[in-house]
């Protein structure tokens, strides 16, 4: 595992001399928290191989096979719904420790100072039998966010003799709760809801993920870090799927304003929500995870960061349209078309983004953490 963590820490210095950021390498900053471990709850955005080894269906994924990793260390394919590396590997660099195994790796060595990703890619924040009452199904996964807590609940039982003891093991741990949410809005706009519909969905979506920051402090979380949803308005699936000729229904960046006021009003709910634990909590810093605003800033300075801004709602591993994605011919599917350089490209396949864009949002979004996680606080022992 040192040899891994050793690698992983020699390419972050490659990829920070090999690109001019805003701040550049701020994120290496991270390591002054003294973090020992980080713990990963979510979906596609930050799972590293649940999925795929999960069941034959998850087996089946696209995400399990290339060109999926092309651009992952040693061109592997893992499980991560990318051409890469995803935040949570940005984020373990930034911090100085090993990226978090996945929880299905059977071979992993689980112990103290190596932390554990139990996100699933296409799980909701909603556990399947409330979907169904809504007539919302989830064809991908049964983890949902309840299932991830309960395979959390049962690892801190396998490593901590009581209570008081997680607290101790978990002292120096950052726990990362989502982003979650976004796939169930996306199965109930795909499965034919409006977005007025979805909207009315958000209160229950937002309670489970309160639900969850509630159960990982009752673990013994001291620092947890809650990400909000992305724009999905300017991403090439939605974008393809509801292309309107009335100009009205976009922003300046031709994004689906509709669909990013969704995202934003997840994210004003998730906000307060997150307020009222930190009164209640008062021990614990929980923060809000800004990864729209991470996005929109990547986003608008685009050509800053070296994306070609001409094919940015193009899916770099896809084939048809404006936005180069056909839901029925996808990325992962055999002789499927990748574009040239995907470090100037923004979407890797029209649902997630690529290597380089999350290497971007996590700079900026550690920059934005930085000072609201109290590092040299007596919670982090310093």
């Amino acid at each position: 595992m040192a040899s891994t963590s050793a690698f992983f820490s020699a390419l972050l210095s490659v990829i920070c001399s090999a690109f001019v950021l805003r701040r550049p390498c701020e994120a290496q900053s991270l390591r002054r928290c003294q973090f020992d471990t980080i713990y990963q709850l979510g979906d596609s955005t930050s799972d590293t191989g649940n999925l795929i080894h999960e069941s034959p269906i998850g087996a089946a994924s696209p995400c399990g096979r290339l060109p999926y990793g092309q651009d992952f260390p040693g061109r592997q394919v893992t499980g991560r719904c990318s051409n890469g590396l995803l935040m949570i590997d940005y984020l373990s660099l930034a911090a100085g420790v090993p990226s978090p195994d996945y929880y299905l790796n059977r071979s992993a060595a689980f112990a103290r100072g190596h932390g554990v990703n139990f996100a699933v890619a296409g799980a909701t924040a909603l556990p399947l039998h409330v979907l169904a009452q809504m007539n919302i199904s989830n064809p991908a996964t049964n983890s949902s966010l309840s299932t991830q807590l309960d395979w959390m609940f049962s690892y801190f039982n396998s490593i901590c003799f009581d209570r008081a003891d997680c607290v101790r093991k978990l002292e120096h741990a950052l726990f990362m709760v989502g982003e979650i949410g976004g796939s169930d809005y996306y199965y109930a706009l795909f499965q034919g809801k409006s977005v007025e519909e979805v909207k009315d969905l958000v209160p229950q979506v937002v309670m489970s993920i309160k639900d969850a920051v509630q159960r990982v402090i009752g673990y013994g979380a001291s620092r947890v870090v809650v990400p909000g949803n992305f724009p999905i308005g300017c991403f090439p699936i939605y974008l393809a799927r509801f292309e309107t000729h009335h100009q009205s229904a976009y922003d300046g960046s031709h994004c689906l304003k509709d669909l990013n006021g969704l995202a934003a009003f997840h994210n004003g709910l998730l906000q307060e929500v997150i307020g009222e634990l930190g009164r209640e909590n008062q021990d614990v810093i929980i923060l809000y995870g800004d990864y729209y605003n991470a996005f929109a800033s990547m986003y608008h300075g685009g050509p800053y960061f070296g994306f070609d801004m001409l094919r940015a709602q193009k899916a770099c591993c896809g084939s048809g349209g404006d936005y180069n994605f056909n839901p029925n011919r996808r990325c992962g599917t055999p002789d499927m078309a990748v574009c040239h350089d995907p470090g100037k490209a923004v979407s890797w396949d029209g649902i997630h983004v690529t290597q380089r864009a999350y290497f971007v949002m996590t700079n900026w979004l550690v920059h934005d953490l930085w000072p609201k996680l109290k590092c040299n606080a007596s919670l982090i022992g310093n």
